[in-house]
């Protein structure tokens, strides 16, 4: 875990802006006395990085996701809180996926077939599909079949939502038989360090979480898919220990939520999440949230989300909380998947007749494994679970498992916002000083830059999906 990100993640810059070149320009500015392609494992550790940063980063999980799904608010410059963007705000992800994520996955796979090591083409497709799966989760339909080929395809056209998350499951598959933990070993790996039997488990719960995704639309799909891992005898993230997730350095590879906090303060706990688990008397309220600077009788205060700039002021930077210092630590991780989720998701699996699983104690085992990965102690953890308020309701599987997995998704921006558009629960309220006739965004809107470069094949996506508006509900948002 001790790379040298800097330097990997300057040559994975490189390759990614070199691979958009023209083809002669490129040949002409080659230097004869240096290698002209990237090792993988330098690729897969720089890929891997910006990716993890843009997805715990500002742009997509503070100043978006975080805010529309109410884990946290802001107390200065409350437009985004407001839901008030420009055409470019939600530009980082796009720009970022496309072209220095899914383009250095791209060059890992080529590499992985020259060289006849399918654990890295594996874990490429793995991480690919993450990327992917980010990207249409927040704007809909995106350019998937075509964006493999940028020297071919400098205007990709857009795949439809549907398409693109069964592509996800195709690619999910291949990516599970090509990972062989007898193969050939692979480095630069600092999610699992180079663990494959690990990355075959990530997989799994990828598709199991891209199955519920389309659930509501197709569920015959989604039940295949789980009969297909149970075929192969395929397993989930199984513990803890086993989280999808990268762990920082300190600084300059600091946790981009600490390298914030260090010049700026934004940013407090929504009023929203507090009061949440204050009825539960949840334990984890002081490990998400930071104390007042100045006592106030709760002790954690929460902001409400949305409010003018003055309004947002009289609350006080001192009399309202920060997120817990946990988050705020910089080797803080930036988790991708975790324990408790794949059983949240499992639970909900049983739940809709797709497995023969408990979904009960399924239920039960995520919220515990939330609470463990934070290190609550046992004896709370069981009084949490005794609750009447967190026992599993079978007669509306959404409410309970939507509840209880927002708080579990807690710092997950973008995965967050996902499941709940998706589950409908818990039922948030707009923001106070909203600017969308009492909605909630449910999606990003594209890019400026895809109207003026890309914009014919935008305009047919539009045309199919939708106006390109925050209200617009995405193919796999149901109800």
């Amino acid at each position: 875990m001790k790379l040298k990100y800097t330097a990997i993640l300057f040559l994975a810059t490189f390759f990614g802006a070199a691979s958009s070149c023209k083809k002669d320009l490129a040949n002409l500015n080659q230097n004869p006395n240096a290698a002209q392609t990237a090792q993988p494992d330098y690729l897969l550790t720089g890929a891997t990085k910006v990716t993890a940063d843009t997805y715990w980063g500002t742009a997509n999980n503070m100043d978006a996701s975080l805010l529309f799904v109410q884990h946290w608010a802001k107390i200065q410059y409350t437009d985004p809180d407001r839901y008030i963007y420009t055409n470019s705000a939600f530009q980082e992800l796009w720009t970022v996926g496309y072209s220095r994520s899914i383009i250095n996955f791209n060059q890992i796979i080529k590499q992985a077939d020259a060289q006849a090591n399918p654990n890295y083409k594996g874990v490429a497709l793995v991480l690919r599909s993450w990327v992917f799966m980010l990207l249409t989760d927040a704007y809909g339909d995106i350019p998937y079949k075509q964006s493999a080929s940028i020297d071919q395809y400098l205007t990709p056209a857009y795949d439809a939502q549907k398409d693109v998350y069964f592509a996800l499951l195709d690619d999910l598959k291949t990516a599970q038989t090509a990972l062989d933990p007898a193969g050939k070993a692979i480095g630069g790996d600092i999610i699992y360090a180079n663990n494959i039997s690990l990355w075959k488990k990530f997989a799994n719960s990828l598709r199991l979480r891209i199955a519920l995704r389309i659930a509501d639309r197709e569920p015959a799909k989604s039940k295949q898919v789980l009969a297909d891992i149970q075929a192969e005898g395929g397993s989930y993230i199984s513990s803890n220990t086993e989280i999808a997730q990268l762990v920082y350095q300190t600084s300059p590879n600091q946790n981009p939520i600490s390298n914030l906090f260090d010049t700026r303060d934004d940013y407090r706990i929504s009023k929203t999440m507090v009061d949440q688990l204050f009825a539960l008397n949840d334990p984890r309220l002081p490990i998400y949230a930071s104390k007042t600077q100045v006592a106030t009788p709760q002790t954690y205060v929460g902001l409400p989300n949305g409010l003018l700039v003055g309004d947002a002021s009289n609350f006080g930077l001192t009399k309202t909380s920060k997120p817990g210092t946990y988050f705020l630590a910089p080797q803080a991780p930036a988790v991708i998947m975790s324990y408790a989720e794949v059983l949240f998701d499992r639970a909900e699996a049983a739940a809709r007749g797709f497995t023969t699983e408990n979904a009960a104690a399924l239920y039960t085992q995520a919220i515990q494994a939330s609470l463990k990965q934070y290190g609550v102690a046992d004896a709370d953890v069981a009084a949490y679970t005794a609750l009447p308020a967190t026992q599993y309701d079978a007669t509306n599987f959404k409410k309970s498992i939507g509840n209880q997995k927002w708080i579990a998704l807690f710092g997950q921006g973008l995965e967050a916002f996902a499941e709940w558009r998706r589950l409908d629960y818990p039922q948030l309220q707009p923001a106070v000083a909203g600017v969308l006739n009492g909605k909630i965004p449910v999606r990003f809107i594209y890019p400026g830059t895809e109207q003026s470069l890309n914009g014919a094949n935008y305009k047919t996506a539009i045309s199919n999906q939708g106006a390109d508006v925050l209200t617009t509900k995405l193919w796999f948002d149901v109800n």
